[in-house]
């Protein structure tokens, strides 16, 4: 398995214990596939998603909404 880019690791290291763990298989499939970074929606709260998301280069994460 490819380790996780530098950003990734520093925002899921601020993240609870299980919301890192809810979240790490998204950033682990945008290191797969190494196209595209990672959204993250509902951050602070209780609805926290993630998605790996073409809008956003690999390797960075976008908190909120991404309006086309």
């Amino acid at each position: 398995m490819k380790p996780l880019p530098e950003a990734y690791e520093a925002y899921l290291a601020k993240l609870k214990p299980n919301e890192a763990d809810a979240l790490r298989p998204v950033f682990q499939e945008s290191v797969a596939e190494g196209d595209h970074g990672v959204l993250i929606r509902g951050a602070g709260s209780q609805h926290i998603q993630a998605l790996v998301d073409e809008r956003v280069p690999f390797g960075q994460i976008h908190e909120g909404y991404i309006w086309d």
